[in-house]
């Protein structure tokens, strides 16, 4: 079962201690209790930041939700799902994609394509590269995203608890 929170909320310590971290831990006991496995949808941070917390960038906000995610997960010894990760990466070797709608919260196509590879990814434990369903991406747009999404989880597995 996925658990995902309120993108701000993540990334500000106050929400996720008296917020997040509470909620979370109920949930996962439930989702537990009923024979599930939890994961953690580390969310990606809004392009422009959240300057009114001092996150003057999408790097800087999503560092902190990063942090808000992993404490949470690492405690409960629950999976993460790292999106925003995966977007870091991918702005950082393609600045030119097209991940959020113009609000700068939302993801476009692209971000959701590059988010349903990363959940392939952890919940199969293996690349999503060379598949072949491509949402209506060119072929170059969806192998960068599928090679991006399986370099983000399968490089770094025991970051995600996928131990």
């Amino acid at each position: 079962m996925v658990l995902q929170e309120q993108s701000e909320i993540p990334a500000i310590d106050n929400s996720r201690s008296t917020s997040m971290y509470p909620a979370a831990r109920t949930l996962v006991s439930q989702i537990e209790g009923a024979g599930a496995t939890p994961i953690f949808f580390l969310t990606r941070a809004h392009r422009e930041g959240l300057l009114d917390f001092g996150l003057q960038d999408f790097q800087t906000m999503q560092f902190q939700i990063d942090i808000g995610y992993m404490r949470i997960a690492q405690e409960l010894s629950a999976l993460m799902a790292p999106v925003g990760y995966a977007w870091l990466l991918a702005q950082g070797q393609n600045s030119k994609l097209d991940l959020w709608q113009p609000d700068g919260s939302h993801p476009t196509e692209q971000g959701t394509y590059l988010a349903a590879c990363v959940f392939y990814a952890v919940i199969f434990r293996q690349s999503p590269k060379g598949l072949t369903y491509q949402a209506g991406l060119t072929t170059e747009t969806a192998t960068f995203l599928q090679q991006i999404a399986g370099t983000a989880v399968l490089d770094n597995p025991t970051q995600w608890n996928l131990h």
